[in-house]
């Protein structure tokens, strides 16, 4: 089900094995410059250097830097969420689906703290990519809920509210856990988990993949 993504350069021609390469390695440098410097202050000179690339290999991959900054994004949103479909897709039931995302998400996130700190200059600095990251992460869930509540799996509710209800519990738990705790290895602790998961589960009218048949 997953498409493969196929990646040009500036000018719109496909790139070879080799292309995609350097362009993955501008948008990992890209990706550490962001989020150590911030939008304003990092420049393609920078990010050049942090890839071991000449400026001019930048513009035959990209236009500006405003336009790296919008696919590192797009590239993040790609990833985190290819990450937690591969994760949830393992769950029996939508419980365990919710613990298997949830624990990919957190992952993902230990592994690139950047993801908090680009979107949020993203609010800032394109609206609009921010938009876009949210709505596409909301748009898989919203379906994986509509079709939990089909199936009698978790209560019946509005899954857009759901939907963005569970994103803000996981952002945030992440953020205070893994970004803002400090400690190594980035991790939400073992008890964070447990008490976040309970309350998922309560909110879904489930335990642990079993629906609680009092509630809904």
């Amino acid at each position: 089900m997953t498409a493969v993504e196929t990646f040009t350069s500036a000018r719109g021609t496909p790139l070879s094995k080799r292309g995609e390469r350097t362009r993955r390695r501008l948008l990992d440098a890209a990706e550490k410059v962001f989020s150590e410097l911030g939008y304003y202050e990092a420049s393609i000179v920078k990010i050049t250097e942090a890839a071991a690339v000449s400026q001019g290999t930048f513009y035959i991959y990209f236009e500006s830097k405003q336009q790296i900054f919008d696919e590192l994004v797009a590239d993040l949103n790609r990833r985190v969420r290819h990450a937690m479909h591969e994760a949830s897709a393992q769950g029996a039931s939508r419980a365990e689906s919710e613990r298997l995302g949830f624990a990919a998400f957190f992952r993902f996130t230990a592994e690139h703290p950047a993801l908090y700190r680009i979107i949020r200059q993203a609010e800032f600095v394109s609206p609009a990519a921010l938009h876009d990251h949210y709505a596409k992460i909301a748009e898989g869930y919203i379906a994986g809920l509509r079709q939990a509540m089909a199936a009698g799996d978790i209560v019946t509710a509005d899954p857009e509210v759901l939907a963005w209800a569970l994103m803000g519990v996981g952002e945030l738990i992440g953020m205070r856990w893994i970004l803002w705790d400090g400690a190594e290895p980035r991790q939400v602790p073992e008890e964070v988990f447990e008490e976040m998961y309970a309350f998922i589960t309560r909110g879904l009218g489930t335990s642990g993949g079993i629906r609680d048949s009092s509630s809904g």
